[in-house]
Protein backbone atom coordinates (compact mmCIF):
# COMPACT_ATOMS: atom_id res chain seq x y z
CA UNK A 1 0.00 0.00 0.00
CA UNK A 2 2.90 2.25 0.50
CA UNK A 3 4.58 1.92 -2.59
CA UNK A 4 0.95 2.46 -4.32
CA UNK A 5 1.03 5.65 -2.27
CA UNK A 6 4.55 6.66 -3.31
CA UNK A 7 3.47 5.83 -6.73
CA UNK A 8 0.58 8.25 -6.90
CA UNK A 9 2.53 11.49 -5.18
CA UNK A 10 5.24 10.51 -7.80
CA UNK A 11 2.89 11.41 -10.60
CA UNK A 12 1.13 13.92 -9.46
CA UNK A 13 4.30 16.02 -9.10
CA UNK A 14 4.96 14.73 -12.31
CA UNK A 15 2.02 16.28 -14.01
CA UNK A 16 3.44 20.15 -13.92
CA UNK A 17 7.14 19.03 -14.71
CA UNK A 18 5.00 17.38 -17.80
CA UNK A 19 3.51 20.57 -18.50
CA UNK A 20 6.97 22.60 -18.24
CA UNK A 21 8.92 20.06 -20.25
CA UNK A 22 5.77 20.32 -23.31
CA UNK A 23 5.53 23.66 -22.92
CA UNK A 24 9.46 24.04 -23.49
CA UNK A 25 9.12 21.53 -26.53
CA UNK A 26 6.71 23.63 -28.56
CA UNK A 27 7.71 27.19 -27.28
CA UNK A 28 11.31 27.00 -26.54
CA UNK A 29 12.07 30.91 -27.46
CA UNK A 30 9.19 31.68 -24.40
CA UNK A 31 10.54 29.47 -22.57
CA UNK A 32 14.44 30.32 -22.79
CA UNK A 33 13.54 33.89 -21.95
CA UNK A 34 10.72 33.23 -19.10
CA UNK A 35 11.88 35.12 -16.03
CA UNK A 36 14.70 37.14 -18.08
CA UNK A 37 12.88 39.53 -20.62
CA UNK A 38 13.37 42.40 -17.66
CA UNK A 39 17.11 42.42 -18.37
CA UNK A 40 16.77 43.31 -21.98
CA UNK A 41 15.73 46.64 -23.95
CA UNK A 42 14.76 44.92 -27.32
CA UNK A 43 13.81 41.86 -28.34
CA UNK A 44 16.63 39.29 -27.86
CA UNK A 45 17.41 36.79 -30.92
CA UNK A 46 17.99 33.25 -29.89
CA UNK A 47 20.32 31.03 -31.63
CA UNK A 48 18.73 28.01 -33.35
CA UNK A 49 21.40 26.11 -32.11
CA UNK A 50 19.95 26.89 -28.66
CA UNK A 51 16.52 26.39 -29.71
CA UNK A 52 17.35 23.47 -31.18
CA UNK A 53 18.94 22.29 -27.60
CA UNK A 54 15.84 23.20 -25.74
CA UNK A 55 13.88 21.48 -27.39
CA UNK A 56 16.48 18.08 -27.26
CA UNK A 57 17.02 18.21 -23.63
CA UNK A 58 12.52 18.88 -23.43
CA UNK A 59 12.21 15.72 -25.11
CA UNK A 60 14.79 13.20 -23.93
CA UNK A 61 13.31 15.09 -20.58
CA UNK A 62 9.91 13.58 -21.40
CA UNK A 63 11.30 10.28 -22.37
CA UNK A 64 13.11 9.72 -19.39
CA UNK A 65 10.64 10.63 -16.76
CA UNK A 66 8.40 8.56 -18.77
CA UNK A 67 10.58 5.48 -18.42
CA UNK A 68 11.11 6.11 -15.16
CA UNK A 69 6.98 6.36 -14.25
CA UNK A 70 6.70 3.23 -16.34
CA UNK A 71 9.70 1.37 -14.14
CA UNK A 72 7.70 2.38 -10.59
CA UNK A 73 4.30 1.33 -12.00
CA UNK A 74 5.38 -1.86 -13.29
CA UNK A 75 7.91 -3.03 -10.89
Amino acid sequence: MEKIAGIIVFFILMIPMYGVLIWTYFCPEDSLLWGKRWMYKEEPEISNAAIRFAKVSSLTAIVVLTIILGVLIFS
